[in-house]
């Protein structure tokens, strides 16, 4: 999972290639620690979603580096986990996230001004590296000046470097504890405050009619941060590159308002970036395969929304779809609880980058360096656009 076969010609495109016809739900690979991996969009989905089954314990893979993991509350499992999950949603509920649309634009339209007249940029250095993360941390009342420290954590966490699963355990164990103590003194000094910012908004909740507990809310800081850094980042580069390589989408992005909000969750069908894991919690038959308890079972998100049996021309981006199928929020009682703030983040790229570069392409010979792991990536993404004065 984190060397995929033929991954220098796309992230989705080598994932894809597990999908073919007569292929069992689930395929076991002895590689990365040994695992299972569910091979189709309706297996996704129901394990996904079927806790007392598949069960959140362990949901990072090699399972050593997912044992290291701690956040919260993605590690547990309901009952246990509700509480934290209420206090993650309020925080980014919908209503919220409106509240700051204007400041999330602001913020699009900044980074676009600086680079729309000189007809080029690298999209993945220049905006999308950027552009979440400022979003995030103004959310959450933090200093930029923090944001590269914060990034080598991210990347440790979702895609942990060594040649076992030792040494990627290590990797990941050292960005979840960089994570803690970075955290640590910020809610210490935020606790019993009434700022409207995130983090004080959640350290100062109460879970069963009590305060939080310091190492859980070290947790769920921890987990807001690593949402924050790298999933939106990564996804907002994987739908440029089609954006510009088919100016006919984008064309019809500018052509209706309307068209364009509606084609956001069409992107995120087509551009999947995680492949979280769940634990088997007991010994049990499921798809002619008998699994024991304490297996893994990699979950890539890119083989629900290209599953051509749930999405016709699985890759075409069609904006105008209907029933849309699609786990790249995750799903069951983990489902993703930024999505809204994902969701907007990407409307308003589209919007405040249309207004400026209204038409725009990838730099001939541009060859996009592709990465997999817990959430995949992309590098060296250069668009060009007919330069204004």
């Amino acid at each position: 999972m984190y060397a995929l076969d033929g991954i220098e010609e796309g992230y989705h495109e080598a994932w894809k290639k597990v999908q073919r016809p007569g292929m069992p739900d689930l395929v076991w690979t002895p590689f990365t620690g040994g695992h299972w991996i569910a091979t189709n969009g309706e297996t996704v989905r129901e394990i996904y979603s079927d806790p007392t089954r598949f069960s959140s314990e362990v949901i990072f893979l090699p399972k050593e580096a997912g044992k290291k993991y701690q956040m919260v509350p993605t590690r547990m499992d309901p009952p246990e986990h509700t509480p934290y999950r209420k206090t993650l949603d309020k925080g980014l509920n919908l209503g919220r996230i409106r509240k700051v649309e204007a400041k999330v634009r602001e913020v699009a339209a900044d980074l676009i001004d600086a680079f729309a007249t000189k007809g080029a940029c690298d999209f993945a250095a220049d905006y999308a590296g950027i552009f979440p993360v400022h979003v995030f941390m103004a959310l959450a009342d933090l200093p930029l000046e923090d944001v590269p420290l914060l990034s080598v954590f991210a990347r440790q966490m979702t895609r942990p470097q060594g040649n076992t699963p030792e040494e990627m355990a290590a990797d990941l164990e050292a960005g979840n504890k960089g994570f803690y103590a970075y955290v640590d003194p910020i809610i210490r000094a935020r606790m019993g405050g009434n700022g409207e910012d995130l983090i004080t908004q959640m350290v100062n909740t109460e879970i069963n009619g009590r305060p939080i507990d310091h190492e859980k809310a070290q947790g769920l800081i921890s987990l807001l941060l690593l949402g924050g850094l790298d999933t939106v980042v990564n996804f907002l580069s994987f739908f440029m590159i089609h954006l510009a390589r088919h100016p006919e989408l984008v064309a019809q992005l500018r052509s209706d308002p309307l068209v364009l909000m509606r084609g956001v969750e069409e992107m995120f069908r087509r551009f999947p970036v995680v492949s979280e894991a769940r634990m088997v919690a007991r010994d049990l038959e499921y798809g002619g395969v008998m699994l024991k308890r304490g297996d893994m079972i990699l979950l890539p998100t890119a083989l629900h929304g290209l599953d051509e049996t749930l999405n016709p021309e699985p890759w075409k981006l069609d904006l105008g779809r209907r029933g849309i199928s699609h786990s790249t929020f995750g799903g069951g009682p983990h489902r993703c609880a930024g999505m809204h703030l994902a969701r907007m983040e990407v409307i308003v790229t589209l919007e405040e980058w249309l207004k400026r570069i209204p038409e725009f392409s990838l730099k001939p010979g541009a060859r996009p360096s592709y990465f997999s792991g817990i959430v995949a990536a992309v590098e060296n993404v250069p668009l060009v656009w007919p330069a204004s004065h």
